[in-house]
Formats: structure tokens, C-alpha cells, sequence
């Protein structure tokens, strides 16, 4: 799709979509190199699976979703879909940041720049809420610059599409500096797992938003950085 002011809920819907394909290109690259909380090699698949539950709680050709049915509305839909089908910690992590989204959305008919940075902050705030002792340089850190990013572009006029993209060049550099924030990361010479997972999620809906093809292509995890 051409870049947009505003999004509608089928738009932003395939923008989560495109984002699942980018993260199973590349979920062996994120199992890879899972250290933290434990080194059990599974978060990249634990994110993409609770991340198809969210999609396919709203397909509408399984759940009677109609046509012009609001973000609000899809997003609350979403939001159930992952915290139903959640997987492992990063999973678990991921479904409070989409019920944050949809927290923020609950209104909108469409969604734009200034509701995108709502939702992304209120996505850091029910990431960090729902864990009971917050760790600096996972992907609560990553969630958290990606939504303060948001909202300096915000700030310029920038549009949707420029905004989204802000927040996804943050959560690249956020995720670069992980091993600087968690000694277990550094030790091993990673980043964090579920940061990355995060930053291809965030990647993949910006390519669907400016129009991009999803290519049969893999990244490697950023440098550490520290």
C-alpha cells in the first residue's frame, strides 16, 4: 500500500500480517542466539506464533468481522487473540504490548500519527506493567525507545508512515545496545532475542505501510554494541 496519513483497520491489519511474514524469514536468526531468561533457542518461534494467533483472531473471513469495522474494534479482537495464544516469556510480553494498543485504540475508527504514538506508549507502559521486576535490555527497552522515538517525530509533523519508521530505526539501535544494559547478553555476545523479534515486527508492518515486498531474504542480528 502507498504510505498514509491514516490507516484503516484493514490496513493496519495487513501491516501486521506483512510483519509476520518478515519475522518467519527470520525467526531462525532470533532462536539463534536466545540467552536470557533462559537459553532454550525458542523465542523467535514463541513471538511468531503468538504473533499469527493475534492476526487470525481477526480474520475476518473465520470471525465475521464486516467491512469498515473500526481499529478499535479489530485491535480489542487482536488483543484477545494474543493473550490467548501467547508462547513463552516473550510471547506473554508481546500480548500485554498489544493490549496496550488496543487500550489506547479502543475509540478509533482509523488510526493516525498522534494515535500511533499513544498506542505505542501505552505498549511500553502494559510491557513493563506486566512484569514484576523490569530488566533494562530486553525487549520492554526496545518497546520503550520505539515509542519515544514516536513521539519526537511526532513532535516535527512528520507523517504516519515517518513516524512509524522513527520508531522502528530506534528499536534497531535500542536493540544494538542491549549487551550494554544485561551482562549475560554481553558475556555471550548477543543482542536480546526478544528485542530483535521486536524490531523485525516493527520492520515488516513499515514495509507493508510503504508499499515494500516482502523478499525471501534473512538479516543477521545487529552488532552488539558494549
Amino acid at each position: 500500500m502507498a504510505p498514509s496519513e491514516r490507516l484503516n483497520a484493514q490496513q493496519l491489519l495487513e501491516a501486521f500480517r506483512v510483519a509476520e511474514q518478515w519475522l518467519a524469514l527470520n525467526r531462525e536468526a532470533v532462536n539463534a542466539i536466545n540467552v536470557y531468561p533462559v537459553p532454550d533457542g525458542d523465542t523467535g518461534t514463541n513471538m511468531l506464533l503468538t504473533l499469527r494467533a493475534t492476526i487470525a483472531a481477526a480474520d475476518p473471513e473465520q470471525h465475521g468481522l464486516a467491512d469498515g469495522t473500526g481499529v478499535g474494534e479489530v485491535m480489542r479482537t487482536m488483543a484477545r487473540g494474543a493473550l490467548l495464544g501467547a508462547r513463552g516469556n516473550s510471547g506473554v510480553i508481546l500480548s500485554q504490548m498489544f493490549s496496550g494498543l488496543a487500550d489506547a485504540l479502543e475509540d478509533a475508527e482509523e488510526i493516525d500519527g498522534e494515535a500511533l504514538c499513544d498506542a505505542l506508549t501505552a505498549a511500553a507502559r502494559a510491557a513493563y506493567d506486566a512484569v514484576g521486576d523490569p530488566v533494562e535490555g530486553t525487549m520492554l527497552t526496545v518497546i520503550r525507545k520505539a515509542a519515544e522515538a514516536a513521539d519526537q517525530e511526532a513532535s516535527t509533523g512528520a507523517p504516519l508512515a515517518e513516524i512509524w519508521r522513527a520508531a522502528g530505526e530506534a528499536a534497531r539501535e535500542a536493540v544494538a545496545l542491549t549487551p550494554t544494559l544485561l551482562p549475560v547478553l554481553r558475556e555471550a555476545g548477543v543482542v536480546d532475542a526478544g528485542g530483535l523479534g521486536l524490531s523485525l515486527i516493527l520492520e515488516g508492518a513499515l514495509r507493508s505501510l510503504e508499499g515494500e515486498e516482502v523478499e525471501e531474504i534473512r538479516i543477521e542480528a545487529p552488532v552488539p554494541v558494549g
